[in-house]
């Protein structure tokens, strides 16, 4: 046979492969009698069967971070398993693709008016509730984005959506939102994961009870706290949804987790375990995905609440922190390093020039001292489901600050029930963010003076004024130079220690293949696994 037979005869095999034609072993087959070698076919197969995503099985998802207290309601989305499971069975009205671009979900097109104040929302006719099976109409979008409004709402989104005045259903599939001020990042601010679309009552409430949703999966049974059973949504709008199944097993204990993915109970878990992240790398039936994202560990102080009221003690506590130390002993390198400003080099305006905050435990020594503290007495609360080594972490920094006269108690909480009865709860804690699309939503979330999740209770009135400005900034240089000024502020005065930007590390079974892609807005490809990943040999 001669070269360019070869060619044609490779050539025609990986359109095959692409289009599911053949199998694996028809393909190595006829490769080999192309003149190619088996070890080098299998190579090749592994190559073209990317790009043919094949149906079928069911996929066992081992998910860190649950709890029984946990529900359906998308409002009170704050752990791994509530914002996972959304989005297997909810949708939202964009969604971030595998290249961290923003893409449809239920919107198809988007369009707002020069000033960024008024957006409409084609949504595509073609999406169903995959219980009820009804159609997703305009009223049901604008009943949940609504159910985050109002002064009587419970919703930890409710910041994200202050500025909008009104929700209209222009017709059955078009959506009108209109806001006070402009806002440029709205299409990006509606994947968050809170702004989940669920049916509509008659009385302009939503039915987020009975857990039915229009995404690539439908709810079959579950427990929160324990294991969650669905199948494929036959009314899906879009992509994906290989899996005819999936199976999430909540599996908070890091060593359970681990022994599950090794034995082959789980086809992929959510988190790796750091300290033995070198051996699952050796392990041939074992893939690891390890991605730098703006996810970030944080340890927010009440700044109302002694002795984190005087900047001084927040400070000193800021440069009692060896972050290099902590990076290579607790997260193995797997992370960039934090200067207590939420944001990463991974995302869009994030100010390169600000001064690091170094290990400095005489300063931190003197500032105590200003303000009045020879020795420091305070408490840490973490949990072993905050993230892998967090406690670890919290005794590593205990140990450090000793050194600026700083005598710091780590407290270990229960796993179960750490975002409801810890976060928010005590003064000063860990805790694990995912990341945001934007350094508007973060801000507004997390740090803006009457936000549900202002974990530190800061109050900066500068910070405030120029988060309003920048929403409706639509000059991207002076966009960034706002940013970087409230980065600062946070820096300088916050009340968030950052150690780091943790990667999201997590593993799958060798034969779970997915793009060459993943999203790094949360672990396991934006928690969208379930909807974009597949067997090899479905």
């Amino acid at each position: 046979m001669t070269k360019s037979k070869d060619d044609g005869q490779l050539t025609r095999l990986a359109d095959a492969a692409r289009t599911g034609g053949i199998t694996k072993r028809e393909f190595i087959r006829y490769s080999v009698l192309a003149g190619i070698t088996a070890s080098t076919a299998t190579g090749l197969w592994s190559t073209q069967a990317k790009a043919a995503p094949k149906k079928g099985g069911t996929f066992r998802w081992g998910v860190h971070d649950g709890n029984t207290s946990d529900t359906h309601d998308p409002g009170t989305y704050v752990t791994r398993q509530m914002i996972f499971l959304a989005h297997q069975y909810r949708s939202y009205l964009t969604m971030i693709n595998p290249d961290n671009s923003l893409g449809p979900d239920l919107a198809t097109e988007w369009e707002a008016t020069p000033d960024a104040a008024q957006w409409t929302f084609k949504l595509n006719p073609n999406a169903h509730f995959g219980l009820s099976g009804n159609k997703v109409m305009a009223k049901d979008v604008v009943a949940s984005i609504n159910h985050h409004r109002g002064e009587k709402t419970t919703s930890a989104a409710k910041a994200l959506l202050t500025d909008v005045t009104d929700v209209m259903a222009a017709d059955d599939h078009t959506v009108v939102i209109k806001l006070g001020r402009g806002i440029a990042d709205l299409p990006w601010l509606m994947t968050d994961y809170h702004l989940a679309i669920c049916p509509a009552n008659d009385d302009g409430t939503i039915d987020w009870q009975s857990g039915d949703g229009c995404g690539p999966y439908k709810i079959d049974s579950g427990e929160f706290g324990v294991r969650w059973s669905l199948s494929r949504n036959d009314g899906w709008h879009g992509e994906g949804a290989y899996f005819d199944k999936v199976e999430m097993i909540i599996l908070n204990d890091p060593n359970a987790r681990q022994t599950a993915l090794v034995t082959g109970d789980v086809d992929c878990v959510s988190l790796v375990e750091l300290k033995t992240l070198s051996l699952l790398e050796r392990n041939p039936n074992i893939k690891v995905d390890n991605i730098p994202s703006g996810a970030a560990i944080t340890m927010p102080m009440f700044c109302d609440t002694a002795p984190f009221d005087d900047v001084n003690v927040r400070t000193a506590l800021k440069l009692a922190m060896d972050r290099k130390e902590i990076i290579e002993k607790i997260a193995f390198g797997a992370a960039t390093i934090g200067n207590d400003f939420h944001l990463s080099p991974v995302q869009p305006y994030w100010p390169d020039d600000i001064p690091q905050h170094e290990y400095d435990p005489e300063k931190a020594k003197s500032l105590l001292k200003k303000a009045g503290h020879d020795n420091l007495k305070i408490s840490l609360s973490t949990a072993d489901s905050v993230f892998s080594g967090a406690v670890d972490m919290c005794v590593l920094y205990a140990e450090q600050a000793k050194k600026a006269g700083v005598e710091l108690q780590v407290v270990r909480e229960p796993n179960d029930g750490y975002y409801s009865d810890v976060w928010l709860k005590k003064p000063f804690t860990a805790v694990s963010w995912g990341a945001r699309p934007t350094p508007d939503v973060m801000f507004t979330l997390a740090y803006k003076d009457d936000a549900a999740w202002n974990e530190s209770h800061w109050h900066n009135e500068k910070f405030n004024k120029l988060l309003l400005e920048a929403k409706s900034e639509l000059d991207d240089t002076k966009r960034a130079e706002m940013y970087r000024e409230m980065c600062l502020l946070m820096h300088d005065d916050g009340g968030t220690i950052i150690p780091f930007f943790n990667n999201f590390v997590y593993a799958r079974r060798s034969n779970v293949m997915h793009g060459d892609s993943v999203a790094a807005s949360w672990a396991c490809d934006g928690a969208r696994a379930p909807s974009r990943w597949w067997f090899e040999d479905a």
